[in-house]
């Protein structure tokens, strides 16, 4: 069983590296690169909209990069809004040993919103995070005021994240193995888990909210969702999105996704 728990923590934690420049990409695109620290760059695409129109921070789920938010960023950018794509650390193209489940991540998004600030110096900023993404841009510094964030499929605690996953694979024995895997991802990222809970950080966004998720979501069920909501300061919002599951949100709800994005944004960015 140990190893068992040391496979899965390893899946869990490796880093998910993958070439995004060589696929093709319909949106005109800027390859670009911005640094976190003295070490890494995030890479990213960015396509510039319409000035005036606001800029837009666009952040992909867990094991993925940024080609999962290509669809976002093609209705948005039609719009007339600029759009950023990044990789987070340790995904694509950015370098990164382990994913941290949003601690390491959330230095990717402060070093996007840093970029957007210094060459969209004018315009009202926002951010859409998925999964890991939305983690990311909770737990992130907040030195930054966002005029508008949209969160889909976010996760209250790291330990209710592990034990969904857990009985999804395991079933009802699942989450007897909990313990024993929340000590390997402290061990493997060298940080208590106590830190990679959203729920004690959402407050502190300080930007008007959108919340998303799935009635059929295992991944981070209903009252998971309610409990980020009630945790979340106001202005805010919730959609709960009727028989979908943890995936890709745009995919599933289509041009009704795509009207209350729109609904949303606007009203923040362009009122």
């Amino acid at each position: 069983m140990s190893i068992v728990i040391f496979a899965i923590g390893e899946l869990l934690t490796g880093a998910a590296h993958s070439a995004v420049e060589t696929l093709s990409s319909d949106l005109p695109v800027e390859s670009i690169q911005f640094p976190v620290n003295a070490e890494n760059n995030v890479h990213a695409w960015l396509a510039h909209g319409d000035r005036g129109n606001g800029a837009i921070l666009l952040v992909h789920s867990m094991r993925s990069n940024r080609l999962e938010m290509l669809s976002r960023a093609r209705f948005l950018n039609a719009q007339g809004y600029s759009v950023l794509l990044i990789d987070l650390q340790a995904h694509g193209e950015s370098p990164g040993k382990r994913i941290t489940f949003g601690f390491r991540e959330s230095e990717s998004v402060d070093a996007s919103i840093t970029f957007l600030q210094q060459n969209f110096p004018n315009e009202r900023i926002a951010a859409i995070g998925v999964s890991l993404g939305a983690a990311a841009i909770v737990l992130a510094k907040h030195s930054f005021k966002l005029d508008a964030v949209i969160l889909e499929s976010l996760h209250p605690t790291i330990e209710e994240a592990v034990e969904n996953r857990l009985k999804l694979h395991f079933g009802e024995i699942g989450p007897l193995l909990l313990p024993l895997l929340l000590s390997q991802l402290s061990f493997y990222l060298d940080i208590p888990t106590s830190q990679l809970n959203p729920i004690t950080q959402i407050a502190n966004l300080n930007s008007p909210l959108l919340l998303i998720s799935g009635t059929h979501d295992t991944h981070t069920t209903l009252p998971e969702t309610e409990r980020l909501f009630i945790a979340a300061r106001e202005p805010k919002e919730i959609w709960i999105i009727p028989g979908a599951g943890h995936f890709n949100m745009h995919t599933y709800a289509g041009r009704v996704y795509e009207q209350r994005i729109t609904a949303f944004l606007h009203h923040y960015l362009r009122q």
